[in-house]
């Protein structure tokens, strides 16, 4: 076995966001036992930036005042944590510092167009000088400040890790960055952020962190840097980021899936974020499992209670069951914790992943599919539908786009608002030329310039207005994707479509019924209700078949009519659709006799090590925030054996529940009798 450094192997890791007046009720040896009961293996601890939690020598770096006098915190704490072998990652933040620097070293700050600073919680009440927001292209988060800090920080402590907090660029108009827009575009740095030049942020990003990142390495090369990485941000453009850019400048990357529940029902986060994440920073190969922060509030502005244990448990145990590292986020320490549910809940968490991790450890997806990513809703859209489904699949981002990825998958889903052109074009044929399956999404007449000879339709493509009252007719070709919907005729359409005219050795599967009515219309009179036009022949659904390989296409918003309705319809039509493509040789199925799996709650990942097949199932059946745990009863599957194998013994790993289990040609067909939140099914 290759030797490995101790963030490569499992972890599971705490993070006390500590308050500077709760600093007196730290006793590092108790702290340090929590963490060893709580089975974590690594902790999170603030080090510097806003506060400096050990006498710091550095002008400008704020001392929190609540530190003992007669006794080194932050080396008792390392010391203590070490001898229950417990790694510590020491947490910076130079994000923003105090009102008082700012009076004396203003060119360290963002500024706005007018030459204001940001200032950060400016109506917090108590006892507290305000913070003002730092650039990070000024001196205060590089070398007048963060890299002396860290450079005595690395001398002086035994730290084993090293994590930025909140390490993004913020809009700023200050001297410093304008002067570096100038040198680095030639031009003047505009007043308003939408006109930026597209890679300004990223590139300020890159060049402070790999500012620090080269002077830990210099001084301590064995410590590992950490930082994070972007799936979707709501809020900030659907920036996805480039890992291969976050691993120029760490060693781990780590991503947050908040469950804010205090934005209210209406605004619940999607139950698969933390899934997604994992699969987003397990897309790159050969680097270290990714990490989830999962928050132990349902808010920030709830920070200091709990998230029902139900709705907890739920999305922390997405992030293990798709192979990424645990990082607990709370509030204070186990002693000033008052919801003790938090405590409980992440206990019983990281034993579970215990069980798991010697079978875990460098195991590999077993995923058939894989979807192209780029943080829109027709991606999120596809992704929600397929864990809906149980189908396995991993995620692709533009940037590691290429033949060979490609040709690892059987099926590649590309989403409706993914850009492509005319190179990505020829890429995609010679992957069907390979034998290789699209499932193409797409109303864009920007586009048309390759797509019909890709999908084999005749150059002549224009799309519709917003269709309402509409709907999908299939056609008898399309009988392939009747499954479960037999006894359907019509499907409900709303969204605009992609007028196509298939050729003639091109299949057409589904069928556009226009809108009987206008909107306003629709209910009444019921005298007045009979379809305008009953068939069409313009197509929402076609197939092309060349050699091995075909592509279907769909001239209509799938994705986001499954993305805002959730109607099982839906659901099934994308699984008929994934299923055609996928043929019958596929790795996993479950049994959807009950409809169970259309709940919109329960996970199944598989994964595959030295013969054995792991297969991860995660409950989160019921309505969300979850209250209650709902067990599921005998649920059903079939895992496609390896070449030659025999089964010895099927085993529900966390659970301990009852399995049954029979081998029929290729295939284990397995019964789990009750799953409570998340187990692990081996395969022996």
């Amino acid at each position: 076995m290759v030797d490995k450094n101790w963030w490569q192997r499992p972890l599971r890791i705490i993070q006390y966001n500590l308050q500077v007046k709760d600093t007196p009720k730290m006793k590092a040896v108790k702290i340090a036992e929590d963490l060893k009961e709580l089975d974590a293996n690594a902790v999170v601890l603030n080090v510097g930036g806003i506060y400096a939690w050990y006498p710091s020598k550095i002008q400008y770096h704020h001392i929190n005042e609540y530190l003992p006098e007669d006794q080194d915190l932050l080396k008792n704490l390392i010391e203590e944590c070490h001898k229950q072998g417990v790694k510590v990652i020491a947490r910076f933040d130079f994000s923003k510092t105090d009102d008082y620097v700012y009076l004396q070293k203003p060119g360290w700050f963002v500024s706005d167009t007018e030459k204001k600073p940001l200032i950060y919680g400016k109506e917090r009440m108590g006892e507290w000088s305000q913070l003002i927001t730092t650039c990070v292209n000024g001196g205060y988060r590089n070398e007048e400040l963060a890299m002396p800090v860290i450079e005595e920080v690395l001398h002086n402590y035994e730290i084993d890790g090293i994590f930025f907090n909140a390490p993004q660029m913020e809009e700023c108009h200050c001297g410093n960055c304008r002067r570096k827009y100038r040198e680095r575009y030639g031009k003047v740095l505009p007043d308003r952020k939408e006109e930026f030049e597209t890679d300004w942020t990223e590139q300020c990003l890159r060049d402070n962190i790999g500012n620090l990142y080269s002077l830990v390495k210099n001084i301590r090369k064995e410590v590992p840097v950490i930082l994070y990485y972007s799936t979707f941000e709501e809020g900030r453009n659907n920036r996805v980021d480039n890992l291969d850019h976050r691993y120029e400048t760490a060693d781990l990357i780590c991503t947050e899936a908040q469950d804010v529940l205090s934005k209210g029902a209406k605004k619940i986060p999607q139950a698969f974020k933390p899934a997604l994440n994992m699969k987003l920073g397990n897309s790159v190969e050969n680097k270290p499992l990714p990490c989830g922060i999962i928050h132990s509030s349902p808010g920030m502005d709830w920070r200091h209670t709990g998230i029902t244990p139900a709705e907890y448990l739920y999305w922390m145990s997405q992030v293990p069951a798709n192979r990424g590292i645990i990082w607990h986020s709370l509030t204070g320490f186990n002693d000033t914790i008052s919801d003790k549910r938090i405590l409980k809940s992440v206990g019983q968490i990281n034993h579970n992943i215990k069980k798991c991790e010697v079978y875990m450890e460098d195991a590999v997806s077993v995923s058939q599919v894989v979807l192209l990513w780029n943080g829109s809703e027709a991606a999120m859209g596809w992704a929600e539908a397929m864990i809906n489904i149980q189908c396995q699949f991993d995620l692709l981002d533009k940037f590691h786009f290429n033949l060979d990825k490609l040709k690892e998958y059987a099926v590649l889903v590309i989403p409706g608002d993914f850009e492509l052109d005319e190179d990505t074009a020829e890429l995609l044929q010679e992957y069907i030329d390979f034998g290789g399956k699209v499932i193409l999404e797409s109303i864009a007449e920007t586009q048309t310039d390759w797509i019909p000879k890709l999908a084999g339709l005749k150059p002549v493509m224009s799309a519709s207005s917003y269709l309402t009252a509409s709907y999908i007719r299939f056609e008898p070709e399309g009988a392939v994707l009747k499954n479960k919907l037999e006894e359907v005729e019509l499907l409900p359409h709303r969204g605009r479509v992609l007028y196509v005219e298939p050729e003639n050795f091109t299949k057409t599967l589904l069928t556009l019924v226009p809108p009987f009515a206008p909107l306003d219309g629709v209910g009444a009179p019921p005298e007045r209700a009979s379809m305008c036009v009953s068939h069409t022949e313009l197509p929402l659904c076609t197939l092309k078949r060349t050699g091995k390989g075909a592509l279907l296409f769909l001239p209509f918003e799938l994705s986001k009519l499954a993305l805002e309705f959730k109607f099982s319809e839906y659901y099934q039509l994308m699984k008929n659709c994934l299923d055609y493509m996928l043929g019958e040789n596929q790795v996993f199925s479950m049994d959807n006799s009950t409809e169970l799996s259309y709940a919109g709650g329960l996970q199944a990942m598989v994964y595959s090590k030295e013969g054995k097949r792991m297969i991860h199932l995660v409950n989160g059946i019921g309505q969300r925030p979850l209250t209650n745990t709902i067990p599921c009863y005998n649920i059903k599957f079939r895992v496609k054996k390896g070449n030659g194998d025999r089964v010895s013994e099927v085993i529900s790993v966390i659970g301990q529940e009852e399995v049954d289990w029979e081998e029929k040609k290729d295939y284990v067909y397995i019964t789990l009798r009750r799953l409570d939140v998340w187990d692990m099914i081996l395969i022996q």
